[in-house]
């Protein structure tokens, strides 16, 4: 039954927050707009290009969508070029930050801000959104292009919704401020510190420029609590990094990577009440330099690792530090296709890990390797270390399972090894349980689960 405009005139004086005025049609209407509204007001863009002169900084509870990816975008005008002498920002401090050199700025402690359906072009600006101690962010239907630093930089962010954006060269690499310098900081499409119980799904990061300044993190993260990364697509160097204390029951599921995740910490890093610190699982990985290690409390599971043979850099799981953690970690039900140098290689003391249940085919490489698949530390405890139930093939040039001497003292029991050149010298006694993965791997992944995986076979739907 079709409402009255009496009707619809009563709901807007009663309830204000929920009146839309007509949408907005220039930068300066915009301005104007933003700067009068209330907590709770929505501001809707018309089609068309906005260029703003300075920051917009958003009051709690606001509203500020477009219409549309494409249709409406925020950019600056070509007067507005602030100083990259503080890139990279300091990343875990506000001191020396600009906050005042990104598209749209949050007020600092407020909740309940949304941005949606537009896009954000930033060529000259450190960022698109900038937030701090905020509750509730929601960014979705956003495409982020070229930003000099990081898409989306937050501080403080809690149970914020950040899903179906587009991240298009939002970053890139800097040290002292002259960028493509060899070893600088690199920013992120999304760069959160202190971020808690937030969710991160079906986004897509894309970088289209090789140069060396443009590089750019997909999700990067100073300290990680209760959150969840999913079904992202992830085409960047880095896909996710995460090297900081006290990381606690995250999850890092359905996503698709070509790039690494990177997870380590001195030591390992505290292991949470929970257990657990990252739960990685159901992801496809296409580098196989997939995993910086090293973490305690970590479970890697039910993944595929599908690596060209053509590009053998990496050892699928690299820890490169000098701390001895103490674990644990599981690696288990994983699918691996072509590890290059290597399965797991850790140069510093890592105990309690379990390493079960994965099917593990090695093709011949490039260079070729013939380096053991998994290398650890002289001084390990290997009592606490165990390779059991797995499926391991070597197809054309055989390499031995293991590259210390010393590793010999690990637990190797019940694993199906075929054409693997140390054989004869691993007790691997037989036991009545299940060799390779429990059940077949079956699972979407990627932006809106575009791809399928089905077993060693993955692609688009």
């Amino acid at each position: 039954m079709p409402v009255s405009r009496l009707a619809v005139t009563f709901l807007a004086i009663v309830t204000p927050a929920l009146a839309v005025a007509a949408p907005v049609k220039t930068a300066a209407e915009l301005v104007a707009a933003v700067t009068a509204a209330k907590e709770g007001d929505t501001i809707e863009l018309a089609e068309g290009t906005f260029e703003l002169p300075a920051t917009l900084e958003l009051k709690g509870k606001m509203t500020l969508k477009g219409a549309g990816m494409g249709k409406t975008t925020l950019t600056h005008t070509a007067g507005w070029k602030p100083s990259a002498k503080t890139l990279p920002d300091p990343e875990m401090k506000l001191e020396g930050l600009d906050a005042d050199a990104y598209l749209i700025r949050i007020k600092r402690d407020t909740s309940g801000v949304t941005i949606s359906d537009m896009t954000l072009h930033g060529p000259q600006l450190h960022g698109a959104v900038f937030a701090w101690f905020h509750t509730g962010l929601h960014l979705h239907h956003l495409r982020i292009k070229e930003t000099l630093w990081s898409g989306v930089r937050t501080f403080g962010m809690k149970k914020a919704k950040i899903h179906d954006c587009e991240f298009v060269d939002a970053g890139g690499r800097w040290d002292k401020g002259t960028p493509g310098k060899k070893g600088g900081i690199t920013g992120g499409g999304i760069f959160a510190c202190w971020m808690s119980k937030c969710e991160v799904f079906d986004n897509r990061f894309t970088r289209t420029n090789d140069a060396p300044e443009r590089e750019f993190y997909g999700i990067k993260v100073r300290q990680a609590t209760g959150c969840r990364f999913h079904h992202n697509t992830i085409e960047a160097n880095f896909s996710m990094e995460f090297p900081f204390e006290n990381d606690a029951d995250n999850e890092i599921d359905h996503n698709v990577c070509h790039g690494t995740i990177s997870i380590p910490k001195h030591a390992g890093g505290v292991v949470p009440k929970s257990g657990k610190t990252f739960h990685i699982h159901h992801n496809w990985f296409k580098d196989s330099y997939s995993i910086e290690f090293v973490r305690n409390g970590v479970e890697i599971a039910h993944n595929l690792f599908d690596f060209d043979p053509k590009a053998d850099h990496g050892n699928l799981i690299s820890g490169f530090g000098n701390a001895d953690a103490k674990g644990p970690a599981k690696f288990h039900n994983n699918l691996v296709s072509n590890p290059g140098r290597g399965v797991i290689w850790i140069n510093e003391v890592f105990n309690n890990l379990e390493v079960r249940n994965n099917h593990i085919v090695c093709r011949t490489t490039k260079t070729p390797r013939k380096d053991g698949l998994f290398g650890f530390n002289p001084k390990c405890d290997f009592k606490t270390i165990s390779i059991k139930d797995n499926k391991i093939e070597c197809e054309g040039t055989p390499r031995p399972l293991l590259r210390a001497k010393e590793s010999y003292g690990c637990v190797v029991e019940n694993n199906t090894l075929t054409n693997v050149a140390d054989a004869g010298k691993l007790a691997n006694a037989k036991a009545d349980r299940p060799v390779g993965l429990e059940k077949p791997l079956k699972f979407e992944c990627g932006v809106k689960g575009e791809f399928t995986v089905d077993g060693w076979k993955a692609g688009k739907k």
